[in-house]
């Protein structure tokens, strides 16, 4: 049995999205156990709304909430009683297996280092996302978000760690690498780009060159790396473009009369662009690189989401022991932390 606590308070839409989602999850995967931790009123009460009594749910009483304003670092230490930090300490004590919260971004990355730790031989976890593209298939792209600056070796270890996602997660055989950056040829990027393409070169064997962010979304490659500062710039323009679109296309199609007839013939053509360009089909996005499994989902997730990351992320990542992966194969290809050091 795969135990799970979730931070039943993090989220734009908690208390009840949250665990709808997990509700949800537990009718899909019978192997699942899920720890609701948070205000047990609250929590009951959504349960009774919901008409949920599944014996693989229990709850955890936590009466404090870290809010999306709360300063990470004040949050870990302070609130201690918070959803958020006694669903990462319940992994740290081998109560749960993995933590899924849709609360701070900072506190948790900031919990998952403080209370988890880092993998041996990892030097920094990465936040990682899968994006829908073009070819009705997933990319991987880290880092989103975790670490502004990343030197080259780093970026490897984001490499092997989002190549192991990419197989033992979304089941791609053999994954391509790309490097994200402002051109293809080889000799393109700044000095961190191109010393980051010479290594790749060397330690990474499914490294198929540069890509640009207009060709992300093709299929070129299934797994993308950059470092936090691209990354996260990258990943809001996605989500900022995609909402001004959808918006866009809504206003066009009730404008007028005519438009609202064209709409009607085209709705089973548009509803299945949406649903093969939606990203709630990934769920949620791994701090990958600590120990247990931690899964940052979106502050704005509803239960589809929360689902999706339960079933189709944090019970795959748990079930194929990929951070124990990560570990044997940073050992394996001298990338570990300790191997870059001894190399210089």
């Amino acid at each position: 049995m795969i135990k799970v606590a979730v931070d039943a308070m993090g989220g734009d839409h908690a208390p009840y999205e949250i665990i709808k989602g997990a509700v949800e999850a537990l009718a899909e995967s019978p192997d699942l156990f899920i720890y609701l931790v948070g205000q047990e009123p609250k929590i009951r009460e959504c349960l009774n709304s919901l008409q949920s009594d599944d014996e693989r749910l229990d709850i955890v009483a936590a009466a404090e909430v870290i809010s999306a304003n709360d300063d990470p670092g004040y949050s870990m230490r302070r609130k201690i009683n918070s959803s958020m930090v006694m669903a990462q300490k319940m992994v740290r004590e081998g109560k749960a297996d993995a933590i899924l919260s849709a609360g701070n971004t900072g506190a948790l990355m900031a919990g998952g280092l403080l209370f988890l730790g880092r993998i041996p031989g990892v030097s920094r976890p990465a936040l990682l996302t899968v994006l829908p593209t073009f070819s009705n298939k997933g990319v991987v792209v880290l880092d989103v978000g975790a670490n502004m600056d990343a030197r080259p070796e780093q970026m490897v270890q984001y490499a092997l760690m989002g190549t192991l996602y990419a197989r033992q997660v979304l089941k791609y055989q053999q994954p391509r690498v790309a490097l994200l950056n402002i051109g293809s040829e080889d000799n393109k990027g700044n000095d961190q780009a191109k010393k980051t393409f010479s290594l790749f070169k060397n330690k990474v064997a499914s490294f198929s060159g540069n890509i640009e962010g207009n060709r992300v979304f093709d299929g070129k490659a299934e797994v993308v790396i950059c470092d936090g500062f691209v990354g996260n710039v990258f990943l809001k323009t996605i989500e900022g473009l995609s909402a001004g679109i959808l918006d866009s296309l809504k206003n066009e199609f009730t404008s007028s009369w005519i438009n609202k007839m064209g709409a009607a013939l085209l709705s089973n053509s548009f509803l299945s662009f949406r649903d093969k360009m939606d990203a709630s089909e990934y769920g949620g996005a791994p701090l990958i690189g600590v120990k247990g499994i931690c899964i940052k989902c979106h502050g704005s997730s509803q239960a589809k989401a929360i689902k999706m990351a339960l079933t189709r992320q944090t019970f795959l990542l748990v079930k194929n022991q990929v951070n124990k992966e990560i570990e044997k194969t940073l050992k394996e290809t001298n990338c570990s932390r300790e191997g870059f050091n001894k190399n210089g």
